[in-house]
């Protein structure tokens, strides 16, 4: 067993949980502990957390002083930027949810047990949401995804112009075809 308190709470860590969340957190914790050896706390060879703060935490919460080695993953090999760079991507949700998969495939009262910020629409079943959306909301929200793929465009713009003096001139000497 390792013990709770060689571990340490990384003061740089920027993810935080409050509340309710952080109530899930210990919930999810107490009812699917299988899931800290899939995703178990990792720590530098000194102890400090480089992944897992709030787990370690909601854990030290919920009474424990000490947890089964499969929970603890030691990263002693990462350089110092590496450890900063996995503090952050560690953190970071890459991903976007598919709305549709999830209200088609799972319970939503489950994904909000199990933390998932699921979109209030109100108190009609979570699968039948597509048939109620209100225009004026769905114009404004496809307003907002269209200006946000605007600006991506732009960005992908500009970095092939970089590379060449037209986009398509970018794209052949990228395929390696120039």
């Amino acid at each position: 067993m390792i013990k709770l308190s060689s571990i340490q709470l990384n003061p740089a860590n920027p993810r935080i949980i409050r509340d309710d969340k952080f109530e899930q957190l210990k919930a999810s914790i107490e009812q699917f502990p299988k899931m800290m050896e899939l995703r178990p706390i990792v720590v530098d060879n000194t102890g400090m957390v480089l992944g897992g703060n709030m787990r370690l935490r909601a854990l030290q919460d919920l009474g424990y002083k000490e947890v089964p080695p499969e929970w603890v993953r030691q990263a002693d090999d990462l350089t110092e930027d590496e450890k900063r760079r996995f503090i952050i991507t560690d953190n970071e949700g890459f991903g976007q949810c598919d709305w549709d998969i999830l209200a088609n495939e799972w319970d939503a009262a489950e994904l909000v047990e199990w933390g998932l910020d699921v979109p209030d629409w109100g108190n009609q079943d979570f699968s039948e949401r597509n048939q109620e959306i209100d225009t004026d909301d769905l114009n404004e929200k496809m307003i907002i995804k269209l200006e946000y793929v605007f600006e991506e465009y732009n960005k992908v713009k500009e970095k092939l112009h970089e590379i060449a003096d037209t986009p398509e001139q970018a794209v052949w000497k990228l395929l390696g075809l120039e």
